[in-house]
Order: structure tokens, then C-alpha cells, then sequence
């Protein structure tokens, strides 16, 4: 507790207090590392996302020779048969099938393609996987080929 001094009262000596000498306190240098001496702060800016494949391959059938693509960036899903090479064009019967659902063909790219609206991109999406298939099961029976668990998602 503290109480006032009075006038009258003497000045106690203050004591002396003997300060001793601590060692100097050694200063770790970083370890030496392959960032070129950047620190966190300024290698954190430096970091590269790798961009996701476009078109993004959604289901592959390896015995009817057909796939299923998506392309954020022109937005459309898509649908090749083989490579897209004329000796791959799927029958007549498998083309209004594919006209039907909305598909048109696009010669530069040799693929049936369907725009992705952002109001109804889910259901586009449901839709061609519903086609393909349904274009899957076309082709293997015209091909005298069994559905089985030859498709891969």
C-alpha cells in the first residue's frame, strides 16, 4: 500500500543494485534454403494453381468408341465417337438420335456438341449423360456387343 511522503520526512538512500553482465544473446541466422532467400511473406505470391483439363473427359466406353466431354471454357458438353475420323461415324439411327436431343455437329472440332446454359447447366449435364448412354447402349447392340462393365467413368 502506498502512502504520501511528508515534507519532514527524509529521503531513504536508494540501494545500489550491483548489474550483472548477461552473455550476449546469439542471433540464429535462417537456414539457407533453395528459395533465394525469399522470405514466406513473399513466396506465398508465387504460387501457380495448374488450370483443370478443358475439355474434361466425363465417361469413356472403350468398346463402342465413345466419349463424354465437357468444356468450361466453350461451354458446351460433347460427345466424340473414336477420334472423329469419317470411318468413326456412328449410324444413322445413333445421328437422329443425338439431332434429337439437341446435338449439332461441329466439323472443326468432329464432335456433337450441346451449349451449357448457366440457367439449366445441371439438367444439360444429367441430360448428356442420360445420351450418351443411351448412345453407348445403341452402338454395342448394333455392334452384336454385350453391355457389360466395359464402361468407365
Amino acid at each position: 500500500m502506498l502512502r504520501k511522503r511528508t515534507p519532514t520526512e527524509e529521503h531513504p538512500e536508494p540501494e545500489t543494485v550491483t548489474a550483472v553482465a548477461e552473455p550476449p544473446i546469439a542471433v540464429a541466422e535462417p537456414p539457407i534454403s533453395d528459395t533465394n532467400g525469399k522470405s514466406f511473406a513473399d513466396r506465398v505470391g508465387q504460387r501457380q494453381r495448374r488450370p483443370a483439363p478443358d475439355p474434361f473427359g466425363i465417361a469413356t466406353d472403350y468398346v463402342a468408341g465413345v466419349r463424354l466431354f465437357e468444356s468450361k471454357q466453350d461451354r458446351q458438353m460433347a460427345i466424340m465417337f473414336g477420334d472423329g475420323s469419317p470411318q468413326d461415324r456412328p449410324s444413322q439411327a445413333v445421328i437422329d438420335t443425338m439431332k434429337a436431343a439437341g446435338y449439332r455437329w461441329n466439323l472443326t472440332d468432329r464432335i456433337w456438341a450441346h451449349s451449357v446454359r448457366p440457367e439449366s447447366a445441371r439438367t444439360t449435364r444429367i441430360e448428356a449423360e442420360r445420351l450418351y448412354q443411351d448412345v453407348c447402349k445403341m452402338i454395342r447392340l448394333e455392334k452384336g456387343i454385350e453391355a457389360g462393365p466395359d464402361i468407365s467413368r
